[in-house]
């Protein structure tokens, strides 16, 4: 009842008509699809996803990033028409910012890392008062995490932040030019795998008061989630903080290229799935909670179609 009412809510947002899948003069309908950075899992599932959806009939483009502020800004001023986001940075993009972005799924929990070598005297995200610490790269959903994170955590002094996108951060902790580096993807993500292969490193804890924090300071866009054993050569768990990723699109996008792009995400589901792109863990049951976030109207239809 609650799904229906939520989907019956989102519908009225709906406009435009049942726009043909092809374009003008007969050709394919051309989605611009904004990712991530190399080595992250927002490339690797977009390449995945642009080859189904090219499967599905479209043309496609896969426009590397810096990831989700930047994917949002893209979506905002027509250089995208798909984009993947984290929760928080889209939630701050459409409820603060009031930028044109609209959700076609919540598509899977990211989790926060703060990698530090395994021989750092780091135990605590406190520790990081005074040192040099990668924020992520300008432009990604990274950087928004990181600082929220440190804001909520009450240095005794604040940290030196540092903007570097994620090959940059492990070359930089390989050679001590960091302290610690943010991260926010799945796990595990498999450049930090392969750092972890090289050198031994560990994951400073995000505990759940951290986290409760955070959910008082900037809503439930935050939750608690943990790191598995071993991901990353750790002997046992890790508490941190998780925020979902989402699949977004301009608000422009025709309510039926919008239906298809969504039903084509999921039926193409076990085929998005790999180590390096976390396809396979899209759950249809889950996919419409995207929070202040507004579904776009094709996505409404889509759900419908599935959940009456």
């Amino acid at each position: 009842m609650k799904r229906r009412l939520f989907l019956a809510a989102a519908a009225v947002l709906a406009a435009g008509g049942d726009d043909a899948l092809a374009a003008a003069g007969g050709e394919p309908v051309l989605l611009r699809l904004a990712t991530g950075e190399k080595g992250g899992p927002y490339q690797a599932l977009g390449d995945r996803f642009a080859a189904e959806l090219r499967r599905g009939g479209f043309r496609t483009s896969v426009l590397p990033t810096n990831a989700s502020v930047q994917n949002l800004a893209m979506l905002a001023d027509g250089r995208a028409d798909l984009a993947f986001a984290l929760a928080d940075s889209a939630d701050r993009a459409v409820r603060g910012e009031h930028l044109p972005a609209a959700a076609l799924a919540r598509m899977y929990m990211n989790h926060v890392h703060l990698v530090v070598r395994a021989d750092s005297p780091v135990r605590r995200v406190t520790d990081l008062a005074g040192r040099p610490v990668s924020l992520g790269a300008d432009g990604s959903g990274t950087a928004v995490t990181a600082e929220r994170v440190l804001a909520v955590a009450s240095l005794s002094r604040p940290a030196r932040p540092v903007r570097y996108g994620l090959d940059r951060s492990i070359q930089a902790l390989v050679s001590g030019g960091i302290a610690a580096a943010f991260w926010s993807g799945g796990v595990p993500t498999p450049a930090l795998a392969g750092l972890a292969r090289r050198v031994p490193v560990r994951l400073v804890p995000l505990d759940e008061p951290l986290v409760a924090r955070l959910r008082r300071a900037y809503g439930p866009v935050y939750e608690p989630a943990t790191v598995p054993a071993r991901a990353y050569g750790e002997s046992g768990p890790v508490q941190t903080a998780g925020t979902a990723s989402y699949l977004m699109c301009r608000t422009t996008l025709p309510e039926r290229v919008a239906f298809h792009v969504t039903e084509r995400l999921f039926s193409s589901r076990d085929r998005l799935q790999a180590p390096e792109a976390p396809g396979g863990r899209l759950d249809r049951r889950f996919a419409i909670g995207t929070g202040a976030v507004p579904l776009h109207p094709g996505a409404v239809r889509y759900y419908r179609s599935v959940f009456g």
